[in-house]
């Protein structure tokens, strides 16, 4: 679970879907993010915080609402929640769908958590690209980051310098949109104008291994906007075959697959929305 330490950014990694959480310290606050998977795996972030907290004040931010990114929410009871407004603005019937996404995976493989399963309860919200938050020592900068979920936030911690980027920016996944793959271009646009503002070469995806260059920022970022494009461009000529392309020699290919499929069918719909026509990739 724990992968490496350096200086004050501890990074662990699930042993699911390559799921990394991240602890920072400073002089004055831990700031958890997205704490998770497994029960046992909650527990060992929980003790080494524990073990570096003393009377610190103890933060949680969370990249988006994905069920996978909160699970971890209740062990954290005394923590103050960081996200983004839509995060934050969740309806009742997302947030119970969200919930039962995680009940249904601890029924499905019998497992306990010694802690209540809830959607997290935002105190500090960031709303717009480039709101600061301070806490002591650490600056935190936000930008909203739509097209994977409508939620998603990128974080920027200057010092001790990192870049928190959700499920965006992996090396093991191509993206994976749930919302707008427009959006989600978008963001990933956005990454360029981020990185020439904070030229920070460490970047935590949240699936996957770091990246420790800005050469690999910019080298992740041009194959996910090609990966959008060209599946956009395949989808509006009904070309299955060039669209299954584009993940050959992927990672996990049995189950990228169906995500790779969920990608297709969404941009059917955003072709038919928009031209009143389109493929049919079913």
């Amino acid at each position: 679970m724990l992968k490496w330490k350096r200086s004050d950014i501890t990074l662990f990694q699930s042993e699911l879907y390559e799921t990394n959480s991240l602890v920072i310290e400073s002089a004055e606050h831990v700031l958890v993010v997205d704490p998770c998977w497994l029960p046992r795996e909650v527990e060992e972030i929980r003790q080494y915080v524990s073990g570096i907290l003393g009377g610190k004040r103890l933060l949680l931010l969370f990249t988006h609402s994905d069920f996978d990114h909160i699970i971890g929410y209740g062990a954290f009871p005394e923590a103050e929640i960081i996200a983004s407004r839509g995060f934050a603005d969740k309806s009742l019937e997302a947030r119970e769908t969200i919930l039962e996404e995680i009940r249904t995976f601890d029924d499905d493989y019998y497992l306990r958590r010694p802690y209540e399963i809830a959607y997290p309860v935002v105190d500090h919200i960031m709303e717009q690209d480039g709101q600061e938050m301070i806490f002591g020592e650490l600056r935190l900068t936000g930008y909203m980051a739509p097209g994977h979920t409508n939620d998603g936030l990128f974080t920027v911690i200057d010092l001790p310098g990192v870049v928190i980027a959700g499920d965006y920016l992996s090396d093991v996944e191509f993206p994976y949109i749930y919302e707008s793959s427009t959006a989600y271009e978008a963001t990933l646009d956005k990454v360029g104008q981020i990185i020439a503002q904070h030229p920070i070469p460490l970047l935590i995806p949240g699936h996957g291994e770091a990246a420790e260059s800005l050469l690999e920022i910019e080298c992740r970022r041009a194959a996910g906007l090609g990966y959008i494009r060209s599946l956009r461009a395949a989808v509006a000529a009904g070309d299955r075959a060039a669209a299954d392309q584009l993940i050959t020699g992927c990672a996990f290919p049995r189950n990228m697959r169906k995500f790779h499929r969920s990608n297709q069918e969404l941009m059917q719909q955003e072709l038919l929305y928009g031209a009143n026509e389109t493929a049919d990739f079913v």
